[in-house]
């Protein structure tokens, strides 16, 4: 009998969503009957072919290999398309000299930023100083990219954003769709993408009686219980974490990562990104092969399709080649940052001219905005804190300012009292990128006062809790005296919206064989985590390509 592959297993099993417990990672792999390239959560090697030499001709280019990008590589490849993906960061497979892949949290060298010499950390100040060390210029795994009005966070390295995330794996509530993607049938993606994401993925759940007694979390029981006694409703909320792992790590008998507070700079264990599923699964089909520390530059129509002109990095950041490659079909996903650049500065120097306005508008920054809170004595932490969220407080319902806060950690490695918030808000505006032709940059016109309105839905929130908990805010984690993380974001989205700068597919207009398939298509908010729904659309989309343009 023919062992079913990734892609029919997915298919038939689209209610499946559950990857620990009952539905285990060897029981994915048995079903599907393909071998990953990884087979122990401890190892992240993946099996590929020699990188994309100059002159070389593929059927199927990848720009990009975080989310979108490994959901069409893995699927173009089941479908029988030879696939080269090309990726700016680093193949982060190979210890570094003190033995670990990723660098400690709370000791960062060059692996931690990409080419910086200072590191430049989302809670950046405490007690009064900045909290930011020098570090050596290296193309490390996080990037932090100033636009002047805000700074936006975003991996490098073959899994881009699923390396540096937080891996809080949340599907919206069916009600808010309508508001994130309206020309998307929200039948259809949750009856059968968002199903067939959160499965490929390895979405789990934490052990709720564990969770009760864990020490790692005491954060997170109480903020739930502040969240409470304001009369705040909270949920539990899904990672890709393997809480399996953790409980390991929290009972001593495995190697720390979570519990190392390793998160920003990337997960030494423990962690599904997607290195270790979807990338992984399309290294095993023998037909794609990633080319690390290469940066798209330009892509024109050509003979055979189109021509893309890269250049080869090496760890300094310097160009050590150029290289032009053929490609049959192009896929933009380089996030939504990344994507959007690209196109605005190709259509801008005339090499895709025919793009349409639509391409680099409505960019947001799903609402981010971080808090901190002073707690009383009695209300401790805890000096062991999990790197990886597992509940938040929801109000989204609220018609003055909608808001979904997750309850995050603070890893110092002591008592700090400070109960950490990641806000997802209902902010309005959005921005645009545009091309400079004198610096022959691309800026990105995000306004700093185009916050207030987070900081605003947030404030419904925890100016209720320090009441009732005669508590006050922290001012001393973002800046010298600066109470809200407003100037950053984790989650980027837009600026190649679906159905207005592409068809409701991805399909740019005006250049057949050209694809946008990442954050860029989603216009600037998703009322929670945006990674699931990133995959989950670029799972309706691929689907759609692949039977119809090929």
């Amino acid at each position: 009998m023919r062992s079913r592959t990734v892609r029919e297993f997915l298919y038939e099993n689209p209610g499946r969503t559950r990857y620990a417990g009952g539905f285990t990672r060897r029981r994915f792999l048995a079903a599907t009957g393909v071998t990953l390239a990884v087979a122990t959560v401890g190892s992240r090697a993946l099996a590929s072919a020699a990188p994309l030499a100059d002159g070389d001709t593929v059927p199927a280019l990848v720009i990009g290999s975080g989310y979108g990008g490994a959901v069409a590589a893995l699927r173009l490849a089941q479908a029988g398309v030879d696939v080269a993906i090309v990726e700016m960061g680093m193949s982060w497979d190979a210890p570094g000299p003190d033995g670990r892949v990723f660098c400690p949290v709370l000791k960062p060298d060059g692996r931690s930023y990409w080419l910086r010499e200072r590191t430049d950390q989302p809670v950046g100040y405490f007690m009064g100083g900045s909290y930011n060390k020098d570090i050596d210029r290296y193309t490390g795994v996080l990037d932090s990219e100033d636009f002047g009005g805000i700074r936006v966070y975003q991996g490098r390295g073959v899994g881009g954003g699923s390396l540096v995330n937080g891996g809080m794996a949340v599907t919206p509530k069916r009600e808010n769709f309508a508001a994130i993607l309206p020309s998307v049938n929200a039948e259809e993606m949750y009856s059968t993408y968002y199903p067939r994401a959160n499965t490929a993925l390895g979405v789990n759940h934490i052990d709720k009686t564990w969770f009760e007694s864990a020490e790692c979390y005491q954060f997170a029981r109480v903020g739930r219980k502040h969240a409470e006694r304001s009369g705040f409703g909270w949920t539990f909320v899904p990672n890709v974490y393997d809480f399996e792992y953790m409980k390991k790590e929290q009972a001593g008998t495995a190697t720390r990562s979570a519990l190392a507070g390793e998160v920003i700079y990337g997960n030494n264990y423990g962690k599904r990104s997607l290195d270790r599923t979807y990338l992984g699964a399309a290294a095993a089909t023998g037909k794609v092969r990633i080319s690390p520390l290469h940066k798209v530059t330009t892509v024109t129509p050509g003979a055979g399709g189109y021509r893309v002109e890269m250049a080869q990095l090496d760890s300094s950041g310097k160009t050590v080649a150029v290289k032009n490659v053929t490609a049959q079909r192009v896929f933009f996903a380089a996030g939504s940052v990344g994507t959007s650049k690209l196109l605005v500065a190709m259509r801008a120097t005339g090499k895709l001219p025919d793009l349409p306005g639509a391409v680099g508008q409505k960019w947001g920054n799903n609402g981010n905005v971080m808090v901190g809170r002073a707690n009383h004595m009695w209300d401790g932490t805890g000096s062991l804190q999990s790197s990886m969220p597992c509940l938040g407080i929801d109000n989204w319902a609220d018609p003055g300012g909608p808001a979904f806060a997750e309850v995050a950690p603070f890893p110092a490695g002591l008592e700090t009292y400070v109960s950490l918030y990641l806000a997802i808000t209902k902010n309005p505006n959005r921005a645009a990128f545009s091309f400079d032709s004198g610096t022959g940059k691309v800026n990105l016109n995000w306004q700093k006062s185009w916050n207030q309105s987070s900081i605003n839905a947030a404030k419904r929130i925890f100016d209720k809790i320090n009441a009732k908990e005669g508590t006050i805010y922290r001012t001393d984690l973002f800046g010298v005296t600066k109470t809200w993380g407003d100037d950053f974001t984790y989650h980027p989205l837009g600026g190649c919206v679906l159905n207005e700068a592409t068809d409701n597919y991805g399909r740019l207009h005006g250049y057949p064989g050209l694809y946008v398939i990442d954050g860029a298509l989603i216009p600037g908010n998703t009322s929670v985590n945006p990674f699931v729904t990133i995959t989950a659309l670029a799972e309706r989309n691929i689907e759609r390509i692949i039977a119809d343009d090929l």
